[in-house]
């Protein structure tokens, strides 16, 4: 195809596709999927080569939130059937995060509901990161704790917080259908907040919401012109008790060409498949690989995710591997080094992707998750609600039992 011919030169030389192109990788058919992942997999190969960079969820406190984001199981007025608690101390949160990092995460995401941190949970959370750091080397932190006030991003940087995610969700257009409680205006300000302070800034989507094809590529090329270094894609987990528990509107298929977008649009940033991937890409979930450089290992904020040793042979049967503590994420240009395949391309583009070459997920609603819960379908009808296939978290952070990594 030409359109994809065209895609794949301008990712490789970081260009930013037209919307045109970006519409047209959404409304390609079930016939042409092979050809789409595969031409946006030499995009990811160029910048990535064959690693997936894991990540683990620390959900340091859990539900009763006063945000009404419609996806969140953790929102004012929630009937999902969630674990409820107050902040997890800072032993308990490293130890819950010391499982993830034995099971191969480079970085840990701590996560707390509600709007904003006060001072006193921006100190709590200092202490949680610094005895997170302490018991492992080399791990990295991102905070997730809501809309920042001035200063609150430095003082998280100055405890050793390596990144600060908080997602946009859906296009400024269709945000007041979603959310009342805050603006995405609010949302935008606090991902410059991380990044004015030196923090890697992370900030992606939800698909699956209701949004149309334009939607979703606005929010993308939002994305871009914020320049965040990782953009999660999370597609929506319809919690029984939330406003959206009937959108069951994603298929494999389609979830896949929503990844393929991302990563034309932002060919050099770290595109994390984020919640959702088990309920959605179910038994294609390897063939995402090929588009995402990044996953959450083993379960999420509210909900099970698949087994982490699960995780981990799937990486390895799709012919990828794990990305180690000592290798850097990002291309040289964005602050890291050349990918495996990228060596004579490296800087070489005059257009950086997702933003400049100056230059991550955790939440969503205030601080409430948005890997948790999170377009309109080219299905012509949408099917049943599948309710087997959203499992409530019982285990880890908050609860008696070892958690899933």
């Amino acid at each position: 195809m030409d359109l994809l011919n065209t895609l794949v030169d301008k990712g490789l030389r970081r260009e930013l596709p037209s919307r045109e192109e970006a519409l047209a990788v959404l409304a390609t058919s079930d016939d042409e999927l092979l050809d789409v992942v595969a031409a946006a997999g030499k995009v990811r190969r160029q910048w990535f080569g064959r690693r997936v960079k894991l990540n683990y969820l620390v959900n340091l406190k859990s539900g009763l939130c006063p945000e009404d984001c419609s996806y969140c199981s953790q929102r004012l007025g929630s009937k999902a059937e969630i674990l409820k608690y107050t902040w997890l101390k800072p032993d308990e949160a490293s130890k819950a995060a010391a499982a993830g990092v034995a099971g191969g995460a480079k970085r840990v995401c701590l996560v707390a509901s509600g709007r904003g941190p006060t001072d006193r949970d921006v100190d709590r959370v200092s202490e949680t990161i610094g005895a997170i750091k302490e018991q492992n080397e080399g791990v990295e932190v991102c905070a997730c704790l809501g809309l920042l006030s001035e200063g609150q991003a430095e003082r998280l940087r100055g405890a050793g917080a390596d990144a600060y995610n908080h997602n946009l969700n859906t296009s400024e257009g269709t945000y007041g259908d979603i959310t009342t409680t805050h603006t995405y205006a609010d949302r935008v300000d606090t991902v410059q907040k991380a990044h004015a302070a030196g923090l890697s800034a992370c900030s992606g989507l939800i698909a699956g919401m209701g949004e149309s094809d334009e939607d979703l590529v606005d929010v993308v090329y939002s994305l871009r012109e914020l320049d965040p270094d990782s953009v999660p894609v999370n597609f929506l987990i319809p919690f029984e008790g939330t406003p959206l528990a009937k959108e069951w509107n994603l298929t494999p298929q389609r979830c896949l060409r929503i990844l393929a977008m991302v990563r034309f649009v932002c060919p050099d940033v770290e595109v994390r498949i984020a919640g959702g991937r088990e309920v959605h890409l179910r038994s294609m979930q390897p063939l995402a690989l090929h588009l995402a450089n990044s996953i959450f290992l083993g379960d999420y904020l509210t909900s099970e995710g698949q087994a982490g040793k699960a995780d981990l042979d799937m990486i390895t049967d799709a012919g990828f591997e794990v990305e180690g503590t000592d290798q850097v994420t990002l291309p040289e240009h964005r602050g890291g080094p050349c990918g495996s395949d990228a060596e004579a391309a490296c800087g070489s583009g005059t257009h950086a992707a997702c933003g400049s070459d100056a230059g991550s997920a955790c939440g969503s609603g205030g601080g409430c998750g948005s890997h948790e819960e999170a377009a309109e379908s080219s299905v012509a009808e949408v099917p049943e609600a599948r309710t087997d296939l959203v499992a409530v978290r019982r285990r880890g952070a908050g609860t008696d039992l070892a958690p899933n990594a």
